[in-house]
């Protein structure tokens, strides 16, 4: 019989920098793994309602794209999912931030299909959940040190769900109203 992964709650103030207070106050969801797998089927939903030219839309010139938007999301996913990993596994090291604007820069996301990137996007939450599943109790709890401040492993897991959320509402806001979809 499969083991079934508890039900993870929401993090306490203490346990990560005021900034990401943001994100987790938008993840309403009681359950943190189902809702990553629910939010993944919704984000690629709406990005699939698009075509290749409005994956280039902008609402302003100095705005990203809604490619870039995407391929941020990706990213960011993928550090706050390896800086889970290393605290889960007890790794003391304090891991260093990263420059979101000079990875999209750096990523030239606009030269990607949006199919390319929607694909990519679903390939990296799928990868996540069982990382996360395999968390045991104490390492949920467990805290490190990224980008100068304490957080905690369940803090950068539902801080990339409420980023996710975050960008979600802006391009559904900003972009796909805008952009004719």
């Amino acid at each position: 019989m499969a083991s079934v992964a508890p039900i993870i709650a929401a993090p306490e103030a203490s346990e990560y920098a005021p900034y990401y207070g943001r994100y987790i106050s938008l993840v309403t969801a009681r359950d943190i793994l189902r809702a990553l797998e629910e939010q993944c089927s919704g984000t690629v939903a709406i990005l699939s309602s698009l075509g290749e030219r409005q994956g280039n839309y902008r609402y302003a010139p100095d705005k990203w794209s809604v490619k870039e938007v995407l391929g941020h999301v990706i990213d960011t996913e993928r550090i706050f999912a390896y800086r889970a990993l290393r605290i889960a596994r007890n790794d003391k090291t304090p891991i260093e931030g990263f420059e979101q604007d000079g990875y999209v820069t750096a990523a030239r996301f606009g030269n990607r299909t949006l199919a390319g990137l929607i694909e990519e996007f679903s390939a990296v939450r799928r990868a996540g959940l069982p990382l996360f599943r395999s968390f045991d109790p104490e390492a949920w709890v467990r805290k490190g040190i990224a980008s100068q401040k304490e957080i905690s492993v369940r803090a950068l897991v539902y801080v990339i769900a409420g980023h996710e959320l975050h960008h979600r509402k802006i391009l559904q806001e900003k972009y796909l109203l805008a952009a004719g979809s």
